[in-house]
């Protein structure tokens, strides 16, 4: 990541004193970021000191103090992110990512963004669940101008209330959200509250999802619902990062949805409990034990959980179609129809074409074919124990015993303890299933049956 004349590290008393008012006059330079790796979380070089979150496959904006004003550029520009491992789209976003990076600021802190616009149109930022001045909303058209393109516009306000939030256009919105343009925003607690714990870890990704045909590059941004590509901060399994935690650890998930659908998201080994969303901190007597939450469109979710449970645990969206790859919605389910002999025959003429589902998707998992050019498989990903057959809205968390504390390094695969896994029954074999139905149905003895009345010949 390019810093530029933002500050970090242990020198930053050093170089804030050397900054002339006429630097803090101008612009202040924006940091850029090319990688899509999980970045390690920014501790405040500067202003109130705060538990940074850590953003998965994202990053943390700095920030200058200009007088007692926390300062920050956004750019919104078109990007190319890579959504897992050769295959990258085309998108649009903010200092060349999508999602754009977080915002971390302090509840009380005076915040300026300079929003500068390379995008081909005009755009605008809403902050999202804010409270602040109406003409800093970020609606174009209605609470302020749009910013046409080459040009700069500067939202200022007070950070008010402590959550977890976003940022997104309100302008030309369907297209500028479909192309990936958003990101978060922390406001974290100045002092200590009694509906906000203290945590260990804390975790925050944005539920985005994108239309794109296998072997293109760019999102079709009409499309509604028929979504394939399903995504955490605009990356998909294998390509997400893992959650890791020590043993005995507080974690916090923070969890925001700009899709056009809700995803109820679901965690194995561990019951965690919803403790705040959008609208603030949720009080402890509101609060209940749940393993999967729903996260509806538009809707922001935090939830803690203790992870005391060691092992490699799954943690996604639970629709099916949610953690798959790229797929085609127009594919017929064959479930059940024998293709023997027909294979060969019809890729003599369409040389191409595969059997799908003839035994059920999981033959996909291991499938070797032919992709087009920047397309990823509809399952993928492997484990210790084979294929995950997994995609999209998919990674684990990772609770060790021995993971230093602060450490985000993915300590590998879990070894099981002995005696620990389920295993394959050497004995007896099962009873023979019966066998599959022959007669049609309705038709065998004493089946129930039902009949169209006959037609009386009177009119009511």
């Amino acid at each position: 990541m390019n810093r530029r004349n933002f500050f970090s590290g242990a020198a930053t008393a050093v170089a804030a004193a050397s900054v002339s008012r006429v630097a803090l006059a101008a612009l202040p330079e924006p940091a850029m970021q090319s990688s899509a790796d999980t970045a390690p979380p920014l501790h405040p070089p500067t202003g109130r000191p705060y538990n940074p979150v850590v953003t998965l496959n994202g990053w943390t904006a700095p920030w200058r103090m200009n007088a007692g004003v926390k300062e920050f550029h956004l750019v919104a520009e078109p990007v190319v992110r890579e959504v897992a491992p050769g295959f990258m789209v085309n998108m649009w976003g903010y200092n060349g990512q999508s999602p754009g990076p977080t915002i971390e600021v302090v509840e009380g802190d005076r915040v300026r963004i300079f929003v500068t616009n390379r995008l081909p149109e005009h755009t605008t930022i809403h902050w999202h669940g804010q409270r602040l001045p109406n003409g800093m909303d970020g609606v174009g058209g209605l609470t302020q101008p749009a910013i046409q393109p080459g040009k700069t516009f500067v939202y200022e306000f007070v950070a008010r209330r402590p959550g977890t939030f976003m940022y997104h256009p309100h302008a030309d919105e369907m297209v500028q959200m479909a192309m990936g343009m958003m990101g978060l925003w922390i406001t974290h607690p100045k002092a200590a509250h009694p509906h906000i714990a203290k945590v260990q870890r804390d975790y925050a990704f944005l539920l985005n999802a994108f239309d794109v045909e296998p072997g293109s590059m760019t999102p079709k941004v009409n499309t509604m619902l028929d979504h394939n590509i399903w995504c955490w901060n605009s990356r998909v399994f294998p390509a997400i990062s893992p959650l890791v935690a020590r043993q005995g650890e507080r974690v916090r998930m923070r969890i925001g949805n700009l899709t056009m659908t809700n995803h109820p998201i679901h965690i194995h080994g561990h019951e965690f409990e919803v403790t705040g969303t959008d609208g603030g901190p949720v009080p402890k007597s509101a609060r209940w034990p749940e393993v999967t939450t729903d996260v509806a469109v538009g809707q922001m979710r935090q939830v803690e959980f203790i992870a005391d449970e060691l092992g490699d645990w799954a943690l996604h969206c639970h629709k099916s179609h949610h953690t798959m790859g790229a797929m085609g919605h127009d594919v017929p389910t064959m479930i059940g129809v024998d293709h023997r002999g027909l294979v060969g025959k019809i890729q003599k003429i369409v040389p191409d074409y595969m059997v799908m589902g003839e035994r059920g998707m999981a033959d996909m998992g291991a499938m070797e074919m032919p992709l087009p050019d920047n397309t990823f498989p509809m399952m993928t990903g492997t484990g210790p124990f084979g294929p995950l057959e997994m995609g999209g809205m998919f990674t684990t968390l990772k609770v060790r015993a021995d993971q230093p504390a602060g450490d985000y390094r993915d300590p590998g695969d879990f070894k099981q303890p002995a005696g620990m896994v389920a295993y394959e029954w050497q004995g007896a074999p099962a009873s023979t299933p019966r066998p599959a139905r022959a007669d049609t149905p309705g038709t065998a003895p004493g089946a129930a049956s039902a009949r169209k009345p006959a037609a009386s010949g009177h009119q009511h």
